[in-house]
């Protein structure tokens, strides 16, 4: 881990930095700040205009210094003289509240245990113009594994993955999705805070690369209306020490008390975590989706949770960690982390019963049983839940919760205002 960003600079030959933060709508920001400017930047931060960027500012608002994490760094394989770093925004002298970045830190800070996750990345290539999958004859009906079709963008991926190996995140597997045009790359768990990084970087990475191969990579929820949308699965485990306190081989599914609490957690505040989750209007074409091309959308529309079982919102795939396969791709990589956390430890803290397990397909037509609770329909839906679990909003703080639903209610709103052809064609002569 590099403390000093100016001695890094002339050990790694880095000409400048990428200081980044990402705001409450998941948009990557940043400033390149020369290397010569760095301890400047490093002690005091790189400034901007928070109401430029969606938070919850005004133009009158001071300066928003971004003070970069130097245990953040990661020097861009693909162009070595640049490294970036994601950074902390900061108001009058302290970590700015709503800040996504800052919002995880502070669960994390009293979660009580340390907190590992992975997160699974899936998305769409698609043509510069972002109109149709840039591979023409990626047409199978089920798609998903497809051999040809993934060495066929075998450059991209490989080169991605190389970079991945570069940078010891431990990648481990690359696959063709479940719909035409559609990726997944794997890597290893880490610490919350690094996964939440590695996340942002990610999306950054494998948009940046598939620009140098002529493509367009989206991690748009449900960019094609008739194939399956693109998650963002997350898996999470508790640690005390060496010891993983979700593991007990007596427990059922070799799953302890406090696992089963901390999916209690998840469950009882799905709905609102699905604004956190599932944060754009086009997130509930996804998980509210009828079934897709290839037979199944592989995304929850109820909150339950299952054994070894994929069409469930909690899936428990080993006894030493649960799977939340609630979030889209567009979920801000540090919410994501925060929200689940947050209520999972607040099911721990309230000893919260998950209920019974189902172990039955949640997609068979009038499989669910009345007793499953539906997830949101829509954006608004899931925001006004937000807005009024009293847990959340505390672990989470006021200030973050207020400003992330008034600007995700302008967003909807924005979307109301939007007329459609539809809406003609459907009520021009009623």
């Amino acid at each position: 881990m590099e403390k000093d960003l100016q001695q890094a600079a002339k050990k790694r030959g880095i000409r400048y930095f990428l200081i980044s933060f990402t705001d409450l709508f998941g948009v990557a920001r940043a400033k390149l700040a020369p290397a010569s400017a760095i301890g400047e930047m490093q002690k005091n931060g790189a400034g901007f205009a928070g109401f430029a960027a969606h938070l919850d500012m005004s133009p009158a608002d001071p300066d928003m210094p971004a003070i970069p994490d130097p245990a953040s760094m990661i020097q861009l394989p693909w162009k070595p003289e640049v490294a970036w770093l994601a950074a902390d925004p900061h108001i009058n002298g302290k970590p700015l509240a709503q800040a996504p970045r800052v919002v995880l830190q502070s669960v994390l800070a009293r979660a009580g245990a340390q907190v590992q996750s992975g997160v699974e990345c899936e998305f769409f290539v698609l043509r510069p113009d972002g109109l149709a999958i840039a591979d023409a004859a990626d047409e199978q009906p089920k798609p998903c594994y497809d051999q040809q079709a993934l060495m066929r963008r075998c450059d991209m991926i490989a080169e991605i993955c190389d970079y991945m190996q570069q940078l010891g995140w431990g990648a481990y597997q690359n696959d063709h999705e479940d719909a035409n045009g559609q990726f997944e790359m794997n890597w290893g768990h880490a610490d919350a805070l690094v996964t939440a990084d590695r996340h942002a970087f990610f999306k950054y990475m494998t948009r940046s690369v598939a620009e140098k191969h002529g493509l367009r990579a989206t991690f748009m929820p449900k960019p094609l209306p008739n194939l399956t949308g693109n998650g963002c699965h997350c898996h999470i485990s508790l640690w005390k020490g060496r010891r993983n306190i979700f593991s007990d081989a007596k427990g059922e599914l070799g799953l302890s008390a406090a696992a089963y609490h901390f999916a209690g957690g998840l469950l009882a505040h799905a709905g609102a975590l699905t604004a956190l989750a599932n944060p754009v209007v086009n997130s509930y074409k996804r998980i509210n989706a009828p079934q897709t091309a290839s037979g199944a959308t592989w995304s929850p529309n109820t909150a339950t949770y299952g054994g070894n079982n994929r069409t469930h919102m909690i899936r428990i795939p080993a006894g030493d960690r649960l799977e939340i396969r609630l979030a889209d791709g567009a979920a801000n990589p540090y919410l994501l982390q925060a929200g689940c956390i947050a209520a999972g430890c607040e099911g721990i803290r309230r000893k919260t019963p998950p209920g019974k397990r189902l172990d039955i397909n949640m997609y068979s037509p009038g499989a669910a049983p009345k007793s499953a609770r539906r997830l949101p329909q829509n954006l608004l839906d899931a925001l006004r839940e937000f807005q009024a679990d009293a847990a959340l909003k505390e672990w989470l703080g006021p200030e973050f919760v207020d400003s992330y639903v008034k600007l995700k209610t302008e967003e909807w709103n924005d979307y109301m205002r939007h007329f459609s052809t539809w809406e003609r064609q459907n009520a021009l002569d009623v």
